[in-house]
């Protein structure tokens, strides 16, 4: 999701991965401006089921058949499929999944599946900047309800065991990281990264720390996709 300058951060340390292992002449034929939101239709999935799946390919086969699946809709996030694992899977859209300067682009999207400690937390943020997005809300008056909203405490701080896992094969980030290698998060609040060892010399983590925002994430890649084939930093994976 967007905690905004945190995650725009940390898409932009995981663009750096994708330049290295893409072609960067995608990168650059891919790239729009988007500077005022898009007509509402254009940011949802005319295909349920599709939308469905694509969700539930953020995570493993083992994870995702049991887990509630939500899809957008005109007013923010619906319960498509019940589940029964905890694990909740979304299509994550622009305003939450990708850089600041793609907060409008109507053609992200991002497979996500969160955990139940997830879910009752880091979803929670989630759901609330789609809302504030598909009424129009810019990214600035975003960040500022958002924050006023965990000063009132009507957003949660991060549960402990709070993740999610992003391993998609399709699915399309928006100009600055249009496909983003397969990973896991992990949410806490007000952590320190250096407890993980992230961001060190030959360390796998990547972590960015947001106090205004109150939220730590940290990034672990994976060698492989959800599908269980192979990520292979050479090949590039086209938005579907």
């Amino acid at each position: 999701m967007r905690e905004n300058k945190v995650q725009t951060i940390v898409i932009k340390s995981f663009a750096l991965l994708v330049v290295f292992g893409t072609a960067h002449q995608a990168m650059a034929q891919d790239a729009a401006t988007y500077t005022k939101m898009a007509p509402v239709e254009q940011y949802l999935m005319a295909d349920r089921d599709e939308e469905i799946a694509l969700a539930r390919s953020a995570a493993p086969e083992s994870i995702s058949r049991d887990a509630e699946v939500l899809v957008l809709a005109r007013h923010g996030f619906e319960t498509a499929v019940k589940g029964k694992n905890g694990f909740v899977c979304i299509v994550g859209r622009s305003w939450t999944s990708a850089a600041d300067e793609d907060y409008w682009d109507p053609k992200v999207r991002v497979p996500i599946c969160v955990n139940a400690a997830g879910a009752r937390t880091y979803l929670l943020r989630v759901r609330k900047i789609a809302d504030l997005a598909l009424a129009g809300r810019t990214l600035a008056q975003v960040n500022e309800i958002s924050v006023a909203a965990l000063g009132r405490k009507e957003l949660p701080a991060m549960e402990p065991g709070a993740m999610c896992y992003m391993m998609g094969k399709q699915g399309y980030g928006g100009a600055s990281a249009p496909h983003w290698p397969p990973h896991l998060m992990f949410f806490y609040s007000d952590t320190d990264p250096a407890i993980w060892g992230a961001n060190m010399p030959g360390s796998p983590v990547i972590a960015v720390s947001d106090p205004l925002q109150h939220l730590t994430q940290f990034v672990i890649p994976t060698q492989r996709w959800s599908d269980g084939t192979e990520y292979l930093p050479s090949s590039t994976h086209v938005h579907q």
